[in-house]
């Protein structure tokens, strides 16, 4: 029953990812979500997402920043990056993650979605078979109230991590923290 909320893989940040292993093992695409997943939310790029950006470019992937915020949000933060994007996607929608991989060109098989809500993101993803990677979400800093949505979250995360066959089904493509 939970299962459907389970990612793939999860990571404490985007930059977590080991993408030159992603690219490796044939995938081509990725969806990333924008806000508390690239950065605080409403905020502009940080010169380390636009690194990211341009290193992902590098290797060869091909991005779209899936979001429900509006064009003139998204604007505001791909000033320095070279991305696709779609804007009042309605995520959860299973057309909108249908329709970004009709823009990146490529299968489900060959993609993985990014972004920090299960109920959104990561179960929007899963319902078209895109594999998925949930980061931990971007709180500001002095941020209290996550809101109820994200403490049910925890809940599942709980009970995801303690579920071995629904986790790392992506291999050792996380970073692990330097000592």
């Amino acid at each position: 029953m939970l299962e459907k909320y389970y990612p793939y893989e999860y990571a404490r940040s985007v930059f977590a990812v080991d993408y030159k292993k992603l690219y490796e093992m044939g995938y081509r695409g990725l969806i990333f979500d924008l806000d508390n997943t690239l950065v605080h939310h409403g905020e502009p790029s940080t010169e380390k997402v636009d690194k990211l950006f341009a290193y992902l470019n590098k290797l060869g992937f091909r991005t779209i920043l899936l979001t429900n915020n509006d064009e003139e949000r998204v604007k505001l933060f791909i000033t320095n990056i070279q991305t696709d994007y779609i804007c009042d996607a309605d995520k959860p929608d299973p057309s909108a993650y249908l329709k970004a991989l009709e823009r990146l060109g490529l299968p489900k098989e060959k993609t993985v979605s990014l972004g920090d809500q299960m109920f959104i993101d990561i179960i929007g993803a899963n319902s078209v078979g895109i594999p998925t990677i949930l980061v931990h979400y971007i709180k500001a800093p002095g941020e209290v109230w996550l809101g109820f949505k994200r403490y049910i979250e925890m809940a599942i995360l709980f009970v995801y991590r303690r579920r071995k066959k629904y986790t790392h089904r992506l291999g050792n493509i996380i970073k692990r923290r330097k000592k």
